[in-house]
Formats: structure tokens, C-alpha cells, sequence
């Protein structure tokens, strides 16, 4: 209608015609689009209007009437261009599709025009990169889009640059593109292409990026409802499997706002968020606005293109010839923390690896056909590298160091591993490669810039750890062929952890850099030369180190010492939060790796007797002798175990509580029984996770009984989930014939109408399975069952990953929690659009978890509300639990989330105090870095509302934030209604868990105040001015809110991470209550009021619980003793941490420093102490263990016990700490032997 609706209705009288027409003319110039187009539209209708104005002047009309009519600009809705590819006259024109483009950029014509006009052309068999474009900017002819063909060009990249309105992203893709790895599959027959596929048009290229940004499908569009097309999108990717970047310029943010705060608010989740649904990788910035211009920054597109190149050369390197590094990690120092990850069995995944990448035709020497090769040896071997005095000989005898070793095994030293002692020391023929570099060697290799600020921060007086008797770094591993393992760089100085390099100012130590530099540096430049780096486990310090927090630049460490290489990052599935990191600040490709079976814990020794003493009083006459005799035993046996502490005789009979147990009535003793008896049977019950996982290994029978035990709880009995496995695996072999991707598909298809719509559909192949009673419980059991048996496609996408293709996407989660939506792993995992948080059901649970909260609260101090109560908001407790610790801080303010048509939340909305019925609770938020970063949208919602309520007409009595912010405001203090703090920009961490692993502390008062130090900056959509980044110190507030808060609030979102399992709890929330309790005023005993910390454990199993709204609010103090004696005192949790050698004996050893924290900033029950010590360092048996497993880790374990007695956490016998002093000075002095054989 548009192109002939003008020349019909010039036929047709009337007026109404003339203006139909005249709007059709129009319309379609700006339909068109462009400023010549604009100009010839408001000529049109000026010359229309002074037409109709000139009533009848002929000569005026003919005038007006021969004026030439504007000539139409038309641009494709898609087609692509290039800046040689134009008319005679000089004017853009367009392909109509790739291969006429091809066709053209690869005729005598273009290189003819090229030579004319001097512009540089990538070679002919130069990588095919796809570059996807906005057709506006091509219309409103944008500058930066031929820069950006200009600049790959010269890269050395063909580019392919195809413009679309935005919303055909996956259509192009579908049509137009193809790659070696599609063509192959199409002829095998494993591929089938979408019959839309248009074989005269399409290109095969090596790789795509998209300047636009959002989803794949849809584009701005399919944001609406994020995620509904990542099945489609990720098929056409998988079918292409080459890389698949977002890259673009920041449209809604400047370059001086990106350099200054990074990339923010919508625009994160534009570029980051959306595009990572669908496994985008390697996200660039590649510049901004300049005034209403986009610019680029040309040293951004380069970073694009290396990173491009990076994985182009790795694909197009033959297997035997392609050279990799495989880095573990050390960390922290001397505490046998050597090849550990979190939840990873590290020697054995390394082992499992090494002989996958034999099997693909990768060089990796003997080790593969050397039957004595072990990852453990291997990991050995690196310890041995790691210690100082080694270090200091320099890399020309670390290779005899490692022999050393060696023999000393085989003669039966006992301070060395024994599987040292292995023929070849279990080594596979791995020989020691490293390098030493001087200053002057890393400038080369860093430029100027940048080693301006490593000589700035590390004078040559203060290298850093990693350096040689002549100051010299030095960079070391061992060599497998052409697979080069080291152990990641230490991140800062040991006993000097307050420069860990979480200040923006500081910089990593001489050596960190160089053995990153030295490591990608090519061979011909004197570097080691490796194409590709697979960081193994969780996690690492790169993508950590000081830098832009989101979007990197030339100025982030990141971003320059990985360079240009691949960075394949394996990580645990059940923390979407911190891979984000990896993912976006360490251009991170992760693959993810499944958790341990889950365990019940059980009851033992004292427990398991207790229970029976309960059982035989609970079954025994009421008159009996026998009962009577019981109390006493039942009594003895809770104080021995702690049980008073969390089951109270005095709360059955109050009038005895200081009474002689035989004073209690039978009555309330039997009411204390039965409450007993209760707390055992959640004991019993309580999970926790066993052993450690080895990357792309299938669970055993046994340990998928764990993982559906643990999942379904009493909804299915030990025999049918036997008989479900049992079935499962018979139909293994017919399964097996499917096609992993179509399987996926049609497993999707099942679980779609059964998550969504509640409609029950029975999955191909497991119908046999499933009868009228747990048909729904069994046909998932069978998914997870199948699900958890495709471990083995964790090492499958290492392996494509370092084949530089596609790792398919998958959220981040845990089965408990997420179900069946996070398997199988090996898996691109994601977290979730930050713009939809919370959700009904993270609301409904934080509503009742804020009421839980309130009440517990009000009963412990007389039906007082609290005046402030601290919440703690962490990225993976927000992700996992899709943001309840964001609506508890909603329902304790008084406020609701206010969500538009799309789903997205909008606003956080006051609820009027009538209808709230209670006053409005002060909150300080306690951002982690992460949360701060990606939930930028969050954080300035939540701003708003603190604003809003500060400033509403409400009584101060019934609303502590005016309140309190009335408070501040009449002390003079800017900005009284700041509620949101965290580290200063770009920084991450307490830094508390670095000062109690050092020891380096006095009073544990000193605790909080680091931590309060550490977190003084404010955030939200007021912060951020006067030239700082995004965050302003304001430690008056903090410190008035401190001062006012009552209780802290934690939730925990999973089995594996419990309060006494990582150090970071007690860093944070631990060290934040100490802070607000040094600011609560003394009594008259000279004490402080303690301050209340409630824990809200928000995992479950999802086939138990189906995510209800049920919540229970415990005090720290209880769930440390749960915890404990379900997990650390558990001898079946010790025993299966022993089984894993020298990474169990780590956990173990870490779990002792974080009871220290927790002993600093709570309280730890003196029996949690008694029997740790009895458990672990003075049973002889498992002593041993520990210390034949990991000297240094045992060394810990002991050194902890002597600590925590020091401190005065911990009364023991003379005794007991002479034996310990004994064990500590026997293991101190087999490490000095180790390290003094080297001096």
C-alpha cells in the first residue's frame, strides 16, 4: 500500500483522497527512515499544505507543482553492506544476502577498490565472522558501524556484517548462516536443518557476533518474556557450535559513565543478563556515547577480535598440535590447599581429564599409557613447586627437587605422599617447564601502561611471593606434551592479607602477571605459547582482580593478563552468583560440574545411644523402676551432647530450672522427652554433602540413592527408588541410540506441561515405570535418574569448548532447590533476569519469613519491635531463591514489588500503615560486591523506597526509617535515608576470613571493625556523584544503623554451603553482628547486649517440599550446633571427606579455621571443640590419615584447637592440650624437614 497507494489515489477526487495520499507519501519516507528521508517528508507536507493554501494563484501552484518530488532512500529491512561496497556515484548500496555479499568481497572489484581508496582487507581465507547490526543505525548512518568493518578488516577478520531491525537475530542465523561443523553434521545425518534454510544464500562462517544485544529470538521483543526461546536459540547455536559474542557499544551510558562506573542498570542486562540465557560468551564493550553519537574504542575491538582469533586458532589446531594449560589452585598458602576446589575432587578430575584429552589426540606424553600415572602424583609434584624454599632455587632445580622427592618416597619417608613413591613417581614422565623473568622481561610483555602501576604498587624492594634467591619471578609446572599444568599465582602476600589486592589502587604482585603473560605469550616472543586456558574447579582470583566491576577496559587486570586466549572455566552448578564473575569479568566459558550425592546424616556414638535411652524411657511402664532410672541417664547424656542447649528443660518446668533433675514433675519430663526425641529425628534426617564429585564421572547405585532420597524424602520408599533405577538402566541401551540434543528436546517437552501446566505426561521410556499411585513421583525419579547418568557430558563440553565451539546454556542451581531445570550439568551455566525479582513465590516466602522474623524477635524482648534489623543480600542466595532475602527486606520495611504486564518489577511500593498494622522496620542492607554488580536495578528500587519512606507523612514512632533518619539529618549527616552498603567500587570481600586465617588479630571486637571498614560505601540512584564511581563513603549512617540494629538476618540457600562449611558466613554476618553489637552501650557488668542473627535455611528438596511457604527462622547458635552434628562431628560425613585424599583432608582442615570465626563473632558450644578433637586429631587412626593425606592441612586442624584455647573460646584438660601441642610441634616439624631439604 505504501509503494503504489500514492499513484492510485492521485486518480481519485476529493479532498479526502489529497490527504490520504499525502500521509501515504509521507509515512513511507519515514517509514524509510535516514535524514535525507526526513527532510523529503517535511517537503512533502509543507509543499501539500502551501498547495491547499495559495487559494487558486496558478502561477504559484505550477510553481509549487514542478518542484522535483523527493527521490525515496530505501534501505532493506535486512541486507548487508561494507564501506567498499558501493554505487559509481558513491552512495551506499546493499547485498541481498550473504553469499552475494561473499561473492562480492572476494571478487577482483573489491580488492580493485580497495587498492584505489588504500583500505586494508583481511586475507581471502581470513576467519568468517557474522556480524549482526541495527538497521536504525545503518539508516541514521552511525559512523562506528563501517569503523567496526574497517577494524576487523585490519584485523585480519572477514567481517560479514548483516543489519536487521533487531528482532530477526535467530532468523538469520536459521537462514543464511552455516558453519564446517553444521555442513559435516548435515552430510553425516545428524543435523537437520530448518526447512526456512536457503542454500543459495547462506555462508558458512567461524563465528558470530551480535551488536544488538537482548535474546537471540525476539531481540528487544523476546526480553518481554526472557528465556521462553533459549531452547531454539541454543538448537541453532549447537547445530552452528562456533562462538557466539555479544559485543557492542553502550547505548544507553557514555564512555566517560562506562569508564567511571562501569556498565549499569538495564544496559547490564541488555549485554549480559538476556544474551547469557542463550550462551553467549566473551561479552566486550566496544565504547559508548559521544554526545548523541556512538562511538567505538579502538582498542576495545581489538580485544574483540583477539578474542575472536583466540578461539578461531584453536578450532583450525589440529588436537596433537594444540597447546593448553591446565590450572589449579593453591589457595591460601601452607595450609595444604594445593589442587582443591570446591566440591571437586581435583587430582582425580585432573586424571580424568588428562586421559579424555589423550582419547581426542591430544599430546599430553605418557601419562596416558603409564598405568602408574595418577592425578595425585601430579598434584604432589605441584605442591612441591609451590613451597618457598623451592621457589627460591630457582626453576633449574626444581626438576631435582621433584626427584628428591621422589626417592624419598620410595624409602618411606613419611613427610612425603606416598604416591610419590610410585614407579616414575606416578608422574606419567611429566618433566618440570617454567620460566624467571626479570622486571624488564615483564614490561615487554605488559607495556608501559600497565607496568607503570605494577612498579608503582610492587617496588623492586617488594616483589611478592613467587620470587627466586636473585628476585626474579618465577613461573613453573609441569609438562605433559603439550599440556602445560601449573598452580594459579598466590593473589597477595601472606601475612599481609589486607593487601589482597581488593582496593582498587593496588595491583597484582610481579609474578601473578608474569605467569599469566609468560603463559600466552607466543613462542616466537619467548613465551610459553599455550592457545587455551581450562581453569579447574571452583574458584579462581583472575576474574577477581581489580578492574571495571562489569564491562571490562584496557585498565582491568582481567581483562589483560588472559589476553586474547580462551579461558574454559569449570565450576560448580549450584553457584550461578559467583560464575557470573568468571563468565563476565574472566571471559570465563564455563562448563559446569555436578555436587556430591547428598547424605542423611544419621545418629552416632553419643547420639545414636541417647536415642535409644529415649526410646527404651518413651516404651518403658510409667511406673517402672527402670523409667525413673532413665531420667538421670537421658539428662546426663543431653548435657554431655549439647542437647540442652537447643531443647531447654527449663522451657517444660520453669519453676525448676535450677532444680535437681529428679525435682522435674513426670509430666514436664515427658513433654522435655518427646521434644528430645523430636530434635533427634531432625538430626536424623538432616542432609548434607558427601565426598566430592570427579568431573565427568556417572554415580554409582548407591550414590544415586542419595541424590532421590534426598530429593523425594518419604515420598518414595528405598524399593521403589531402587526399582526406578533398576529400570532406568535396563532401558539404557535404547536410550543411548538417541541423540543427546533431541533427547534433551523431548526431555524439555515432558517436563514443560508437568512444571508448568500440572499435567501429568509419562516420558518416552520410562512408562514402565510408573502405576497409579507414584506415577509422578516415579517418572521424575527417572528423569533425574537419566538427568544424573549424563555426567559424562561434563568432560564432553570441555572437550567442544577447547574444540572452540558451543557450550550449551543452562541456569545455575541445585537439584533440591531448582529440580530437574539445572541437569545435566557440563553446561554454560547462567543466573536470571535481575529485572524479575522477586518472584510470587520468593515474595510469599519472604513475607513469611519477615513475619517469622518479627515474631521471633518480639518474643524474646518483651513484644518490642526491632528498631533496625540487618539483612544480608548475597548474589547467590538472591539467584537461587529468585530474590527472597530481597522480599524480606520488602515485607520488614512494609513495602510490596510492583510488577508491569511483562512480569517486570517496576517499583517497590509503600503498603499504607493501616494496612500494614505495625511499624515500618529500619533495614541495612549488606550488599555483597556481587549483588551490588548485577543487581544494579535492584539496588536503585530499593534506594527509592528507603527515599520514600524517609520522606513520608507517617509518625516517626511507627516508622523507623524517618526516625532514624530524622536522627541523622538533625547530627548533620548527608544522605540520613542511605540504607544499601557494601565494599568500596570495584572491591570484593570483608577481608575478615583472610585475618582470622593468618591469626592476625587480638580481639574479636577488631573483627566487626574491619568488616565495618570494609563496607562503609553506600549505593543506589543517589550515590555515585563528585567523580566517584558508583558508591559514596558514608560511614556516619552506617555506624548510626549499627548502633540501632537489633537482629541480622541470613538466609542459606543450599546443602553444600552451610554456615560452618565456607569461611565467607562467618566473615560477613558473623563479622557484621560483631559490629553492631561494639556499638551497643556497655551494662553494668561492663558486657554489650548481644545482637540476634536469625538463619533462614531456604533449600529443600524440591519432590518433598515443591517450594512451599513454610519457613522456619532459627537463631545462629542452633544452627551451628544442627550443622555441626550433622556434618563436622558426623564420622560418615569425616569418613567420606577422608576418602578423597588431600583435597578431603583441605575441607576438613577449612572447616576447623571457619569454627574459629564462627567462636569470634558467635558463640560455639565448648562440646563442639571437646569432640572435633576427639574425632579428628586425637584419633590416631584418622590422624594419620590426615596427615599422610595433607601435612599441612593436619597442621591446621591442630593449630585451630590450640588457637581457639588460647583465645578462650575452648576449656579443656592440661592433658588434652599437652597432647595437642605435641601432635602441632611433630607436624611443624616434618613440614620444616620438607622445607629445609632445599635451602
Amino acid at each position: 500500500m505504501l509503494k503504489v497507494g500514492p499513484d492510485l489515489l492521485k486518480f481519485i477526487p476529493g479532498e479526502k483522497a489529497s490527504d490520504l495520499r499525502t500521509w501515504l507519501e509521507s509515512y513511507r519516507f519515514w517509514n524509510q527512515g535516514g535524514m535525507n528521508n526526513v527532510k523529503a517528508m517535511l517537503q512533502i507536507i509543507t509543499q501539500r499544505w502551501l498547495l491547499e493554501s495559495q487559494n487558486g494563484e496558478k502561477e504559484k501552484l505550477a510553481a509549487l507543482e514542478s518542484l522535483p518530488v523527493p527521490q525515496l532512500e530505501v534501505t532493506p529491512d535486512i541486507g548487508l553492506l561494507h564501506p567498499l561496497l558501493t554505487t559509481k556515484e558513491g552512495t551506499t548500496r546493499f547485498a541481498s544476502n550473504p553469499k552475494s555479499y561473499l561473492e562480492w568481497r572476494l571478487s577482483s572489484e573489491c580488492y580493485a577498490e580497495a587498492d584505489r581508496k588504500g583500505f586494508t582487507l583481511a586475507p581471502k581465507d581470513a576467519p568468517r565472522i557474522a556480524i549482526l547490526l541495527y538497521r536504525k543505525h545503518v539508516i541514521t548512518n552511525q559512523r562506528y558501524i563501517i569503523d567496526l568493518i574497517r577494524m576487523f578488516e585490519e584485523q585480519g577478520l572477514m567481517p560479514v556484517p548483516v543489519f536487521i531491525n533487531g528482532v530477526e537475530a535467530h532468523t538469520i542465523v536459521r537462514d543464511w548462516l552455516t558453519s564446517d561443523h553444521e555442513i559435516n553434521g548435515v552430510e553425516k545425518g545428524t543435523i537437520v536443518r530448518d526447512s526456512t534454510y536457503k542454500a543459495n544464500e547462506a555462508v558458512s562462517v567461524d563465528g558470530i557476533v551480535s551488536t544488538i544485544g537482548f535474546p537471540l529470538v525476539g531481540g528487544p521483543a523476546g526480553s518481554m518474556e526472557a528465556g521462553r526461546n533459549v531452547d531454539i536459540a541454543s538448537h541453532l547455536l549447537k547445530s552452528m557450535d562456533v562462538p557466539y559474542i555479544v559485543a557492542s557499544p553502550l547505548l544507553l551510558q557514555s564512555i566517560p559513565m562506562w569508564k567511571s562506573n562501569g556498565v549499569l542498570g538495564l544496559q547490564s542486562v541488555v549485554l549480559y543478563s538476556l544474551p547469557e540465557l542463550d550462551g553467549a560468551i566473551d561479552t566486550v564493550v566496544l565504547g559508548g556515547l559521544v554526545g548523541d553519537k556512538i562511538a567505538l574504542v579502538p582498542e576495545r575491538v581489538r580485544k574483540l577480535c583477539s578474542r575472536l582469533k583466540g578461539w578461531i586458532g584453536i578450532r583450525r589446531t589440529p588436537p596433537s598440535e594444540r597447546k593448553i594449560s591446565i590450572m589449579i589452585y593453591g589457595f591460601p598458602p601452607n595450609v595444604g590447599a594445593v589442587g582443591t576446589a570446591a566440591l571437586l575432587d581435583v587430582p582425580n578430575s585432573l586424571e580424568h581429564l588428562l586421559r579424555r584429552l589423550h582419547e581426542e589426540g591430544y599430546n599430553i606424553g605418557d601419562f596416558a599409557t603409564d598405568p602408574d600415572a595418577t592425578g595425585q602424583s601430579l598434584v604432589a609434584a605441584l605442591s612441591i613447586l609451590c613451597q618457598d624454599s623451592v621457589i627460591a632455587a630457582g626453576v633449574d632445580r626444581m626438576q631435582k627437587a621433584v626427584e628428591d622427592r621422589m626417592q624419598r618416597a620410595r624409602d618411606g619417608d613419611a613427610t612425603v605422599p606416598e604416591t610419590l613413591a610410585r614407579p616414575g613417581g606416578g608422574l606419567g614422565g611429566a618433566k618440570v617447564a617454567g620460566k624467571e623473568m626479570n622486571f624488564d622481561d615483564l614490561e615487554k610483555m605488559l607495556g608501559k601502561y600497565m607496568m607503570k602501576k605494577v612498579r608503582r604498587a610492587w617496588p623492586e624492594s617488594e616483589r611478592g611471593p613467587g620470587v627466586n634467591s636473585k628476585g626474579e619471578m618465577v613461573a613453573s609446572g609441569l609438562q605433559l606434551g603439550n599440556v602445560w599444568i601449573t598452580v594459579q599465582p598466590l593473589l597477595g602476600v601472606e601475612g599481609d592479607p589486607m593487601r589482597l589486592l581488593f582496593e582498587r589502587d593496588l595491583t597484582p604482585h610481579p609474578q601473578y602477571c608474569a605467569c599469566y603473560e609468560w603463559m600466552h605469550l607466543p613462542e616466537v616472543k619467548g613465551g610459553h605459547g599455550v592457545q587455551a586456558v581450562l581453569h579447574l574447579g571452583m574458584h579462581g582470583t583472575v576474574e577477581w582482580l581489580p578492574g571495571q566491576p562489569l564491562g571490562n577496559d584496557r585498565q582491568s587486570w582481567s581483562d589483560e593478563l588472559l589476553g586474547g586466549i580462551p579461558n574454559v572455566y569449570v565450576y560448580a552448578a549450584n553457584n550461578p552468583s559467583e560464575s557470573i564473575l568468571a563468565k563476565r569479568r574472566g571471559y570465563g566459558t564455563l562448563v559446569s560440574y555436578n555436587v556430591p550425592p547428598y547424605g542423611r546424616a544419621g545418629l552416632y556414638l553419643e547420639l545414636a545411644n541417647l536415642k535409644d535411652l529415649v526410646n527404651e524411657y518413651r516404651t518403658a511402664e510409667t511406673s517402672s523402676s527402670s523409667r525413673k532410672e532413665l531420667r538421670d541417664a537421658i539428662f546426663a547424656s543431653c548435657e554431655k551432647a549439647g542437647i540442652t542447649s537447643d531443647v531447654p528443660l527449663s522451657s517444660f518446668d520453669n519453676s525448676h530450672a535450677d532444680a535437681s533433675i529428679q525435682s522435674v514433675s513426670d509430666e514436664a519430663f515427658d513433654l522435655w522427652v518427646s521434644s528430645v526425641a523430636t530434635y533427634l529425628v531432625e538430626l536424623e534426617e538432616r542432609l548434607f554433602s558427601s565426598g566430592l564429585h570427579t568431573l565427568g564421572s556417572k554415580p554409582t547405585e548407591k550414590e544415586l540413592c542419595s541424590y532421590l532420597n534426598a530429593y523425594f524424602k518419604d515420598k518414595l520408599s528405598e524399593d521403589e527408588i531402587e526399582d526406578v533405577i533398576a529400570s532406568v538402566q535396563r532401558h539404557s541401551v535404547s536410550r543411548a541410540t538417541h541423540d543427546a540434543w533431541w533427547h534433551s528436546v523431548l526431555s524439555w517437552l515432558h517436563e514443560f506441561p508437568q512444571n508448568f501446566m500440572g499435567e501429568v505426561t509419562p516420558s518416552a521410556g520410562n512408562t514402565n515405570i510408573v502405576d497409579s499411585t507414584k506415577g509422578d513421583s516415579k517418572r521424575e525419579a527417572a528423569d533425574i535418574v537419566t538427568l544424573l547418568s549424563k555426567n559424562t557430558e561434563e568432560l564432553d563440553s570441555v572437550i567442544n569448548a577447547l574444540n572452540g565451539g558451543y557450550v550449551l546454556p543452562a541456569p545455575g542451581g541445585d537439584l533440591l532447590r531448582d529440580g530437574t531445570s539445572v541437569l545435566p550439568t557440563g553446561r554454560n551455566i547462567h543466573a536470571l533476569d535481575p529485572y524479575r525479582m522477586p518472584s510470587a513465590l520468593a515474595w510469599a516466602r519472604g513475607e513469611r519469613a519477615a513475619e517469622e522474623i518479627i515474631k521471633q524477635h518480639q518474643s524474646s524482648n518483651n513484644g518490642a519491635f526491632p528498631e533496625t534489623v540487618a539483612v544480608t543480600l548475597w548474589g547467590l542466595d538472591t539467584i537461587k531463591t529468585r530474590g527472597e532475602s530481597i522480599a524480606i527486606v520488602l515485607a520488614l520495611v512494609g513495602a510490596r514489588p510492583v510488577k508491569e504486564g511483562t512480569g517486570r518489577t517496576v517499583n517497590f511500593e509503600l503498603i499504607p500503615l493501616n494496612e500494614l498494622g505495625r511499624p515500618r522496620i529500619d533495614v541495612l542492607a549488606s550488599l555483597s560486591g556481587i549483588f551490588r554488580d548485577s543487581f544494579a536495578n535492584v539496588v536503585d528500587l530499593l534506594d527509592d523506597m528507603f527515599e520514600r519512606a524517609a520522606a513520608s507523612d507517617e509518625s516517626p514512632d511507627m516508622n523507623y526509617i524517618k526516625k532514624h533518619a530524622l536522627e541523622l539529618e538533625a547530627d548533620g549527616t548527608e544522605r540520613p535515608a542511605a540504607r544499601l552498603f557494601s565494599n568500596p567500587p570495584g572491591d570484593y570481600g570483608s577481608m575478615v576470613n583472610e585475618v582470622v586465617d593468618n591469626g592476625d588479630w587480638d580481639k574479636s571486637e577488631s573483627l566487626g571493625e574491619i568488616w565495618t571498614g570494609r563496607n562503609s560505601y553506600s549505593y543506589g540512584r543517589k550515590e555515585g556523584g563528585g567523580g566517584t564511581r558508583s558508591g559514596t563513603a558514608r560511614p556516619d549512617v552506617l555506624n548510626k544503623l549499627l548502633a540501632t540494629t537489633e537482629r541480622v538476618v541470613q538466609e542459606i540457600d543450599s546443602v553444600e554451603y552451610g554456615l560452618t562449611d565456607i569461611q565467607e558466613y562467618y566473615a560477613n554476618t558473623g563479622a557484621l553482628k560483631k559490629a553492631a553489637e561494639n556499638r551497643k552501650k556497655s551494662d553494668e557488668s561492663g558486657q554489650k547486649k548481644k545482637v540476634a542473627l536469625s538463619v533462614i535455611e531456604a533449600f529443600g528438596g524440591g519432590g518433598a517440599t515443591g517450594g512451599g511457604t513454610d519457613v522456619q527462622v532459627k537463631d545462629v547458635e542452633d544452627v551451628l550446633r544442627l550443622e555441626y552434628r550433622s556434618k563436622f562431628l558426623n564420622p560418615k560425613w569425616r569418613d567420606a571427606m577422608l576418602q578423597q585424599g588431600s583435597g578431603g583432608a583441605y575441607e576438613v582442615s577449612q572447616r576447623f579455621t571457619a569454627m574459629v570465626g564462627w567462636a569470634a563473632t558467635a558463640e560455639v558450644d565448648n562440646f563442639v571443640f571437646d569432640q572435633a578433637a576427639e574425632r579428628y586429631a586425637l584419633d590416631e587412626e584418622v590422624a594419620k590419615k590426615l596427615q599422610k593425606s595433607n601435612p599441612e592441612a593436619f597442621k591446621n586442624v591442630v593449630r585451630r584447637l590450640l588457637e581457639a584455647n588460647g583465645r578462650g573460646m575452648w576449656e579443656t584438660d592440661d592433658d588434652t592440650l599437652e597432647r595437642l601441642r605435641n601432635l602441632y610441634s611433630d607436624a611443624d616439624d616434618l613440614i620444616e624437614q620438607v622445607a629445609s631439604s632445599f635451602r
